[in-house]
């Protein structure tokens, strides 16, 4: 038997967490010397040990991985369990991946910062356009609170055109507001040109009005990484005694599976300051 240092050592734990594990009932020593309260462990503890520390990793809770390695949770539960928490793991790669991405296009701003856009800016009238689009407030203006809204709203807004029988005639536009309730939120509208009748609720079929003059300027690339061109456009409209009147609409050119092929223009609306 080991006393329980040296389990510790065996199991690469600290004597602490086996402590620990014992106060709960996780992994009671095989042994307890009742004169001196001496723990003592065997050689085939380290089984469970080594699963308590491979379910932990996982993210489970200790009750869960009490439930499992006592064989309280029936296979079945446990694919779900796992499966759960695969999908969980997934989702959180996913958001370090794209607060890489923003902070990549951080660093690029910064990095361009008192240099002119060498993409050109244009001056010009953007025409009034027929879409169909769903709405959703965001937390703020900012890539990470955008990103996981409007994503799900265009995979909403194609489904409820493919139930509708209505097909895409021309790009994707999404544009933003703030929100009604105010708190910096952002009523986030996901839109594609159609043609088709005007109508109200869920899906919305509006006229986007047109705009006098946009200060427009291309963007290529994931929307994630947009905020180096978006700032290089606000440069150029300070820098050329422009004012800008409203956030800017992104018009999607080209939306190939490979986001970083994607091609969006930018459309600011402006005024003379």
């Amino acid at each position: 038997m080991f006393i329980i240092g040296d389990f510790a050592r065996h199991g690469r734990v600290s004597v602490r967490m086996l402590r620990h594990y014992d106060a709960t009932g996780l992994l009671r020593p095989a042994h307890v010397d009742p004169a001196s309260g001496y723990r003592y462990y065997t050689a085939a503890q380290l089984t469970r040990l080594n699963r308590i520390i491979a379910l932990k990793d996982l993210g489970f809770t200790l009750q869960q991985v009490q439930d499992i390695v006592d064989e309280k949770v029936s296979l079945e539960e446990l694919r779900g369990m796992l499966r759960l928490r695969r999908a969980e793991l997934e989702t959180a790669v996913a958001a370090a991946g794209a607060r890489l991405i923003q902070v990549e296009a951080r660093l690029r701003a910064i990095e361009s910062e008192g240099h002119m856009p060498t993409n050109d800016v244009v001056i010009k009238s953007v025409p009034a356009v027929r879409v169909a689009e769903l709405t959703a407030t965001a937390a703020s203006f900012e890539p990470e609170d955008i990103g996981p809204v409007i994503g799900p709203l265009y995979d909403e807004l194609f489904r409820c055109l493919d139930s509708a029988g209505i097909t895409p005639t021309g790009p994707g536009v999404a544009y933003y507001e703030d929100a009604p309730e105010g708190g910096g939120r952002i009523s986030v509208h996901a839109a594609v040109q159609v043609s088709a009748p005007l109508q109200d609720g869920a899906l919305r079929i509006l006229d986007l009005p047109s705009i006098d003059q946009a200060a427009t300027i291309v963007h290529r690339g994931s929307m994630d990484a947009v905020l180096p061109t978006a700032q290089a456009l606000a440069r150029w409209i300070d820098a050329n005694d422009y004012q800008s009147t409203g956030y800017p609409r992104e018009i999607n050119l080209e939306c190939p599976e490979n986001r970083d092929d994607w091609v969006t223009e930018l459309q600011a609306p402006v005024t003379r300051a």
